[in-house]
């Protein structure tokens, strides 16, 4: 036969469309054109593969090969087409069969000595490939990730000419074995090593528990950024799908994913000079941004007046609807960005607002001004807001320093309440939409006045109720109770402390 049909995969955001990639050899004078939207990686791949087939000891033919990746309309780039394109060759000149190519789909880059060489966003890749129902055929390098994926029979090799002796029937491949998943390791730091600081650290199992943003203010050194890097340990663990799809997108990053961190939360601390496009993502092929990558997991943003405002309000919608989408004139991708927020600031400029030796000398438009950083907006979307306040040196040194719950007792009350919100609603209350707050968030007379007054007094929004709602329907799952007290909608109400400033 002069044409062969071999399956592959594009990528697209965290998508992986089929591309149908046909090779025809025709008569004429001997030339290579690739056609369907190849980008610049794709057109040298002809090179490649010319290399790859005469170190490989095939040959190549003297003909007319006209490749046509399909659908023409979709941008195709990089070098996962370089293992398809060469098999249709050879499948087109009748060096290797042509009849089992539709069974397999097909991605990997080639060395000019044949040598297969790993590509990113392989997870996509493998998940799309199991819902058509064929296997995949992809470089060595890349097996333990595709395998994640689940039900689907993945072969991987580091070389051309064993995919042709497999496909030939000469030498068969052997399927890839689930990957072996040793238990997670509790590298986390522990909750224990924070002294005092009582009523921070039931704010952050407050925000563990329910899936809270939550807003730290405090002078320099008050261990705001000692108590965020403790969240991960609290956290409940992650379920298949939640891991599934913080890997893929991690996979189509420009770090690609680790197997090691399978199941790991992320957690995420850009630097306050991040512009919007790291934060949200962007390029002229759309990559993942910070908020993306901290997908299932935790995004940290210590000294939160210092980022650029515009910066910030980037964050707007991602906070309400836990996607991206990236609009470019060529294509357009959506990213899923589903993250907790915690944030750290200073009450001042020079941070020490309220200290009892007086060292502030901020004016109060300086610190008026140094708020406004943070837009009411912005402000308005964080579920909760605290003060940080100094630890007494009795607290650092004392005899009761010690005195304190570890990781792992509070996230074992984190998962219980987890438990009930996934029964209840098959949610985290920080998702829970007006409907289901009227339904599950329902208070009696004398905590709706309660609320209303709260209200009032604190110029609040709709959204901002909404928010104490959720967050006191937290309170009350860690109580194990099923309905919403005055003390759990108290505090929830006091977690609101940029509010009343």
């Amino acid at each position: 036969m002069s044409l062969a049909v071999v399956y592959s995969r594009a990528g697209t955001g965290i998508d992986a469309p089929l591309v149908t990639v046909e090779v025809h050899l025709a008569n004429g004078l001997p030339s290579l054109s690739i056609v369907g939207l190849p980008e610049a990686a794709v057109k040298e791949s002809k090179d490649r593969v010319r290399g790859a087939l005469l170190n490989s000891q095939f040959d190549f033919p003297a003909r007319r090969i006209t490749i046509n990746l399909a659908p023409a309309d979709l941008p195709k780039d990089g070098g996962r087409f370089d293992l398809p394109i060469a098999l249709g060759i050879l499948a087109a000149s009748d060096q290797i069969p042509n009849d089992n190519l539709g069974h397999y789909e097909f991605v990997g880059e080639l060395a000019l000595s044949g040598e297969l060489r790993s590509i990113r966003g392989v997870l996509p890749v493998a998940t799309q490939c199991r819902n058509a129902k064929r296997s995949l055929i992809l470089p060595e390098e890349n097996g333990a990730e595709a395998t994640l994926a689940g039900d689907v029979a993945i072969f991987a090799t580091n070389h051309l000419l064993k995919v042709c002796a497999h496909l030939s029937g000469i030498t068969p491949l052997s399927p890839q074995p689930p990957m072996t998943i040793p238990p997670l390791p509790d590298n986390h730091t522990d909750l224990s090593d924070v002294r005092g600081q009582h009523h921070a650290k039931r704010a952050l199992e407050i925000a563990a528990a329910g899936g809270h943003s939550l807003l730290m203010a405090g002078q320099p050194g008050t261990g705001k950024t000692m108590l965020a890097s403790r969240l991960p340990g609290i956290l409940p663990s992650m379920t298949d799908t939640e891991a599934l799809e913080a890997a893929a997108i991690q996979s189509i990053s420009h770090g690609g994913f680790d197997t090691r961190h399978w199941k790991q939360r992320p957690f995420r601390s850009p630097h306050h000079t991040a512009s919007g496009v790291a934060l949200v993502g962007g390029g002229s092929n759309p990559k993942p941004g910070e908020i993306s990558l901290a997908h299932n997991g935790v995004m940290f943003l210590d000294e939160l007046p210092e980022y650029d405002r515009r910066v910030l309000e980037v964050l707007r919608e991602p906070l309400e609807s836990g996607k991206v989408t990236i609009s470019r004139a060529a294509r357009q991708a959506e990213f899923p960005a589903r993250f907790q927020l915690i944030a750290a600031m200073n009450p001042c400029p020079c941070g020490y607002l309220g200290d009892s030796s007086g060292r502030c000398r901020c004016t109060t438009d300086q610190v008026q001004r140094y708020r406004s950083r943070i837009s009411g907006p912005i402000l308005d979307r964080i579920d909760m807001h605290i003060d940080v306040p100094p630890v007494p040196k009795e607290m650092l040194y004392g005899e009761t320093a010690n005195n304190s719950e570890t990781s792992a007792t509070v996230r074992s009350r984190v998962e219980k309440s987890r438990q009930r919100q996934q029964q209840r609603a098959g949610k985290a209350n920080h998702q829970l939409d007006s409907r289901e707050i009227e339904k599950y968030c329902r208070l009696d007379q004398a905590n709706r006045s309660l609320l209303e007054q709260a209200i009032d007094r604190l110029g609040l929004s709709a959204r901002a109720s909404h928010r104490i709602l959720r967050v006191a329907r937290t309170i009350a799952d860690l109580n194990q109770s099923d309905n919403i007290k005055t003390n759990h909608l108290s505090e929830a109400i006091s977690y609101r402390r940029l509010d009343r400033r």
